[in-house]
């Protein structure tokens, strides 16, 4: 199957600059929903923009994303996000506490997080920017903890860029590599769920040998 034919299905919903603003949005809220697509939506747009390069041959009548603009417009985005249920959860008072305190696993995660943190490393944060919702947990977690700005934001900075770059650069490569089809795509999409399944497996709790 051509990338033409690809182009011809999802070219024009990814062009134009208004795709950065639809990426940007929805990686900005999935801090709070995370069942949104975001990735998915991240690793299309990719693939529209590997799709771009048979625009230069004139094969493809439409403009395409910039592989850059679509690194740091999902990056600033989900660092954004992250200050956001940072903020909240920092004001969130004792009902968040409590809330937090009634979950083993948030319990957890907030301890892991603090003692990241509080050693130096923010890996932790990088680690659950992959994990399902893990993002969500640990930007919540930060706040409710009340952990210093300077110690979570530049994690959380990394961690963005990371996964930003990571996800474009699974919709582009995949694109030049099995074209710019519709397998291309899932087998992206896959990679990145693969990323996550990984990444939630290493941020488990370990068992001490005592137990």
């Amino acid at each position: 199957m051509s990338g033409v034919v690809v182009w011809e299905s999802v070219g024009s919903l990814a062009a134009g600059p208004w795709i950065y603003a639809v990426v940007a949005v929805s990686v900005l809220l999935d801090v709070f929903l995370p069942v949104l697509p975001s990735g998915v939506l991240v690793i299309t747009a990719g693939t529209a923009a590997a799709a771009g390069t048979g625009a230069a041959a004139g094969q493809v009548a439409h403009e395409v994303p910039d592989i850059l603009a679509l690194i740091l417009s999902a990056a600033t985005a989900s660092v954004l996000g992250d200050l956001v249920a940072y903020r909240l959860a920092w004001r969130g008072g004792e009902r968040l506490d409590r809330a937090i305190a009634r979950s083993r696993r948030l319990t957890s995660a907030q301890e892991r997080l603090g003692d990241a943190l509080a050693r130096g490393g923010g890996a932790l944060v990088v680690l659950a920017r992959f994990a399902p919702a893990g993002r969500s947990v640990v930007s919540f977690c930060a706040g409710a903890a009340h952990r210093r700005a300077r110690d979570f934001l530049p994690w959380s900075a990394l961690a963005g860029l990371s996964w930003a770059a990571y996800s474009v650069a699974l919709g582009y490569y995949g694109a030049q590599w099995l074209g710019a089809t519709w397998l291309a795509t899932g087998v992206s999409v896959a990679a990145l769920f693969g990323a996550g399944a990984a990444a939630g497996f290493l941020m488990r709790p370990r068992k001490s040998a005592g137990n």
